[in-house]
């Protein structure tokens, strides 16, 4: 808690010494860049869903993406709370909740952690060289590549199926009626990465909207995006890796725009995310109410008949 409470006293420092340039930044961008900037994201936390959902439909009958999207998404606001470790305890109740064994929910939730971690270092390999450039402070960031080769080889299905094996049965619930597919996993990993793509997409048209931005711009926001994301995580102590992931795009983005543009464009994305965050929760919890009340509409009387 002390070392969250200073991690977020810094960044409102940073925030308050560049205040004259970081009011400029956000008040002389317009509309234009703000709603595709915003738009953007939904599509990022879908990318992110469905490379959830594709785990847990492995491990059982498929769920249908109302029902995954609900559990998914409003499983996810726990991340806002001290401790990452709430957003799967949160998607593990609302799956056993939704009639999804507890087991099956965790073990999907695991898997999907590991992958996204693999992805982000996979996409974060386009922006390391220039964070560390910027700020060597973050040179250790490098040391998180000792997990790719490790996460690779824990991505095997044969891998994947033996821990489900052992963990069902630990459970003491019924194995899954296949092996874990490549198929399976490949489609996660793209989802994954098709999820950090976008998220990089949105940063890129942040900064566009306060300098020029080229493609090459793109490559970098999209791996700083990967790898702020992936830091967030690790950094587990703080709400979603509020302060970390902040630090880090302001060092890359250091290498396009001035600092006090940097931090307000990281403090903008951080409402953004959030703001989408809890737009796409709420859109699955109605959309999944909806399909609850058509069910019972037209299933019910029948049962009656």
């Amino acid at each position: 808690m002390v070392v969250g409470v200073a991690v977020l006293a810094g960044a409102g420092y940073a925030l308050f010494s560049n205040w004259s340039e970081v009011k400029d930044t956000v008040f002389n961008i317009g509309w234009q860049i703000w709603v595709p900037a915003f738009l953007v994201l939904p599509l990022a936390i879908l990318c992110s869903t469905l490379s959830w959902q594709v785990l847990v439909d492995e491990l059982g009958e498929p769920i249908g993406p109302r029902q995954g999207s609900q559990i998914f998404l409003v499983g996810q606001l726990g991340k806002y709370l001290p401790g990452s470790v709430w957003a799967y305890v949160l998607q593990v109740e609302l799956g056993r909740r939704a009639g999804v064994a507890r087991a099956r929910i965790f073990t999907a939730t695991v898997f999907s952690v590991a992958i996204l971690v693999v992805a982000a270092l996979l996409a974060g390999s386009l922006a390391i060289p220039s964070i560390v450039d910027q700020n060597p402070d973050f040179a250790t960031i490098r040391w998180l590549y000792l997990l790719l080769p490790i996460g690779i080889v824990g991505l095997h299905p044969r891998v994947l199926t033996g821990i489900t094996n052992v963990g069902f049965k630990l459970m003491k619930r019924p194995l899954p009626g296949h092996p874990i597919r490549k198929r399976a996993v490949l489609v996660s990993l793209a989802w994954a990465l098709s999820a950090y793509a976008l998220f990089g997409l949105h940063l890129w048209i942040l900064v566009e909207g306060a300098e020029d931005a080229d493609l090459d711009a793109l490559r970098l926001t999209v791996g700083t995006m990967a790898i702020a994301m992936v830091s967030g995580l690790f950094f587990f102590v703080l709400p979603s890796g509020a302060g970390i992931r902040e630090a880090v795009i302001v060092s890359a983005l250091a290498a396009l725009v001035p600092t006090g543009q940097a931090i307000a464009l990281a403090a903008v994305s951080r409402v953004f995310l959030t703001l989408a965050d809890l737009a796409t929760a709420g859109v699955a919890t109605a959309m999944a109410t909806a399909g609850k009340r058509r069910y019972e509409t037209e299933v019910v009387p029948l049962a009656g008949d």
